[in-house]
């Protein structure tokens, strides 16, 4: 029974350290005291707010930023955000 609490535990703090690695986004006030790194874009049909901060963060994640700020965003049937990343 203590393998399964100790299974169930490592799965969950690898869960939080995962999400801990990801891409943040941040504020303009936020941006300032970091280094610019570039920019991402992505486009797509449909999707929620929560699909385009995913997909944004895992975009910025493969650059190796650490942080993201949308600075161009158009929604509605189909999208386009543009996020300036920072080390």
């Amino acid at each position: 029974m203590k393998i399964k609490a100790t299974l169930a535990t490592l799965s969950l703090l690898s869960l939080l350290s995962f999400g801990a690695s990801a891409a943040q986004l941040v504020t303009s006030q936020q941006a300032a005291d970091l280094q610019p790194a570039g920019t991402i874009s992505i486009s797509g049909i449909g999707g929620a707010p929560t699909d385009y901060r995913a997909a944004l963060s895992q975009k910025a994640d493969e650059q190796g930023a650490s942080a993201y700020k949308v600075i161009e965003a158009r929604t509605g049937d189909s999208y386009h955000l543009t996020a300036e990343l920072y080390k």
